[in-house]
């Protein structure tokens, strides 16, 4: 299988018909082998039974009914486990992407791309609730993560299949999906792509999502940065509210002999005291950390790299002494 097409589905019953048409249009032009894997989020509307009609006419459509609407991370997650394709585009159903941009994505991506990222760079959206948050986040996004894009929003997405399959989603993750492939050393492009109005149903989407997405965005910069020394900065904050505690207690004492004010009653004793005791429970925290990383690691027996190539004649074998690559 060289191409499998995830999207996520929840209540397009009216877009569906019109999402299998022009996603066949498209596809027939790559002349590639491809799958098409519709995962249903608990609609509750008639999308399964519209999904269902597809797949009994045509084979390539795999569909995927989840027991109750679990969020387009979760939907995007169980796509891309079940997908079969040397490469994984991942768009919505809504028709506002346009899948006559598979091919430029797939083109990008034979340049030694493994994140092809679309960008909706005439966006067909409202202002006011869409676009201007949009734009605010994604370079809030860009500064924190060190990946700079456009547009982290857009679904219209190109992945490597050995790339995105090392990637593990969680919450609302999917919008944060190129800073998490970041993770792992993968080369990330982002690319202008077409978008339309939505023409069926409504957006699921609105202007409360924005504190859900600074919330992610914390989770994700600490996963990038600390997720396997997470003392590094428990500790770090730990030692400079013991310091700054320090700071506290030496002008406590300097006030005191100065004849200035006594230690009953001066606030920046009790600064100090707390200081400490905030430094203290920072650097257990730091430890405590560090034993579920190694419990996280070592009781799934899951390395803490990922690895793109093995070059070698003959056989690499692990630790356990189980051989892992076999070459001629």
């Amino acid at each position: 299988m060289e191409l499998s097409i995830v999207c996520p589905i929840y209540n397009e019953e009216e877009s569906i018909p019109h999402l299998y048409a022009a996603l066949i249009k498209s596809l027939d032009k790559l002349n590639k082998s491809y799958e098409i894997i519709l995962v249903d989020d608990g609609s509750r509307d008639r999308s399964f039974d519209e999904l269902k009609k597809l797949q009994e006419k045509d084979p390539r459509v795999k569909v995927i009914k989840f027991r109750r609407n679990f969020g387009q991370t979760a939907a995007m997650s169980a796509g891309f486990d079940y997908a079969q394709g040397d490469i994984i585009i991942s768009m919505d159903s809504d028709l506002q992407n346009d899948p006559e941009d598979f091919a430029k994505l797939i083109d990008k991506m034979n340049e030694g791309y493994d994140v092809v990222s679309g960008w909706r760079k005439d966006r067909k959206d409202k202002t006011v609730s869409r676009k201007i948050p949009s734009k605010i986040a994604n370079k809030l996004i860009s500064k924190l993560t060190g990946v700079h894009l456009h547009d982290y929003g857009c679904s219209l997405k190109a992945y490597k299949s050995n790339v995105i399959k090392n990637v593990y989603l969680y919450g609302e993750m999917h919008r944060f999906i190129p800073a998490i492939c970041s993770m792992i050393g993968a080369k990330i492009v982002e690319i202008p792509v077409k978008h339309h109005p939505r023409k069926f149903g409504v957006s699921k989407y609105g202007i409360s999502r924005t504190i859900r997405v600074v919330l992610d965005l914390i989770t994700v910069r600490f996963l990038q940065s600390y997720m396997t020394r997470p003392i590094q900065i428990f500790g770090k904050l730990g030692l400079y509210s013991i310091f700054m505690g320090l700071i506290f207690f030496v002008l406590t004492l300097y006030m005191k002999f100065g004849g200035t004010m006594n230690i009953t009653g001066n606030p920046f004793f009790v600064i100090s005291i707390f200081s400490w005791l905030a430094g203290l429970q920072l650097i257990v925290t730091g430890l405590l950390a560090e034993i579920q990383t190694r419990v996280y690691y070592e009781g799934q027996k899951k390395p803490i790299y990922v690895i793109d190539e093995i070059v070698s004649v003959g056989s690499f074998v692990d630790q356990e002494g189980e051989v892992v690559c076999q070459t001629p």
